[in-house]
């Protein structure tokens, strides 16, 4: 039995069995999803290539594989950031719509202010015509009074030039 004196050739699909199983050793940073629970043979096809990127001639399959595992990561982040931007015009129409809600209420707002105004305008005239008539009242109770008044001090002043006239006469 004679052994070779050379170094063990190494496969390509060997190297990748190894390289695999060392990542399945690696505990796993990101969050779980239920496509990990699921065995290889099980789970969906991977995605195509995104139209923007094609393997070059020469590259390796390794490198061909990293580098479209690296492609897929941006892509699904890339797509992330598109249903941000979905949410975020989303949120912007609802802005809008409170935007015009909100401008109709000022509007309402400044209507009701105008009929305060015009209310605060109706109630302050009433109140001096109501003062002026009051006043007017109050005169003419002083005149009547007087009117009233003047002849009893009238006869009592002649009442009492008669007692004088009568008392020297």
């Amino acid at each position: 039995m004679a052994q070779s004196a050379k170094p063990p050739i190494f496969d390509a699909v060997d190297l990748e069995r190894e390289i695999e199983e060392e990542f399945r050793k690696l505990p796993l940073d990101r969050e779980s999803q239920p496509s990990d629970f699921a065995p290889p043979s099980v789970r969906a096809p991977d995605l195509a290539l995104p139209d923007y990127v094609e393997h070059r001639d020469g590259a390796t399959e390794i490198g061909k594989l990293s580098a479209e595992a690296v492609v897929r990561e941006y892509e699904a982040a890339a797509k992330d950031i598109e249903a941000l931007g979905v949410e975020l015009v989303e949120h912007v129409k609802q802005c809008e719509a409170m935007s015009r809600q909100t401008l109709v209420v000022i509007d309402e707002l400044k209507e009701t202010a105008e009929r305060y105004r015009q209310e605060a305008k109706r109630v302050f005239l009433q109140i001096e015509t109501y003062s002026l008539v009051t006043a007017e009242v109050r005169k003419s109770c002083a005149e009547m009074r007087e009117k009233i008044v003047a002849p009893a001090t009238v006869r009592t002043k002649s009442k009492k030039n008669e007692l004088r006239a009568a008392q020297e006469g």
